[in-house]
């Protein structure tokens, strides 16, 4: 039984691959609005959009994306930074999942970028629509702290279980033909002078404006 837990994971993603192969009837879905109309102020900080190079663009696999750093306003765009902002936002679409084009789970990216897991769980934001569970990870890079939360959203839901994930992504994908998904991603950059639990109230307040923001530029 320990045996077959251990390989269940595997064993569903490999399935998953072989569906999103065999399903020929999937949509593309367009967003209704481009990411970039999400709101570029929030919790009081300006946001100032960043590009992704060509490169890792082609690796992730993305249909579309914002990469947005917010700093308090009045600060220069070309002086806001990763290092710099008070947080950033990453919002990636994917119009059609298949296999060998699927959202990359940042818990598999963020140890080859040399970010260590210090703690993993999840945090429940409130929400107009009720409490929205998200991961919540805390991270280090040498000396460099970082408080991370991230989710699935799309086709009507929000999902942060890796594993959920897949299964209602082939459940989707067989019945409904439709596989669009969008990872959304908050990182608030720790300093000596901050204190984890600000950081998490910030990342918060940004979680519950970002949602219905979401939701409002995806698919019906």
């Amino acid at each position: 039984m320990r045996d077959l837990h251990r390989w269940m994971p595997a064993a569903l993603l490999a399935a998953g691959c072989v569906l999103l192969a065999s399903v020929s009837a999937q949509r593309a879905m367009p967003l209704r609005a481009e990411l970039r109309t999400l709101p570029d102020s929030v919790a009081g900080y300006i946001g100032h959009d960043q590009v992704i190079g060509a490169d890792e663009q082609r690796v992730a696999g993305m249909t579309n994306y914002i990469l947005r750093f917010f700093a308090p306003a009045g600060r220069a765009a070309d002086s806001v930074t990763a290092a710099a902002s008070a947080f950033s936002v990453y919002v990636g679409y994917y119009a059609q999942q298949t296999q060998g084009r699927t959202i990359h789970s940042p818990k598999n990216c963020l140890p080859g970028a040399g970010w260590e897991a210090l703690s993993a769980g999840y945090r429940d934001i409130a929400t107009g629509a009720g409490p929205i569970r998200v991961n919540r990870y805390l991270l280090a890079n040498k000396a460099n702290r970082a408080l991370v939360y991230y989710w699935y959203q799309g086709r009507g839901r929000i999902q942060a279980n890796e594993y959920r994930v897949k299964v209602e992504l082939m459940r989707d994908a067989a019945l409904r033909g439709r596989t669009e998904e969008a990872l959304v991603r908050i990182v608030v950059p720790l300093s000596d002078t901050t204190r984890d639990a600000d950081a998490e109230a910030l990342a918060d307040r940004v979680a519950q404006r970002l949602i219905p923001q979401v939701y409002q530029v995806l698919p019906a």
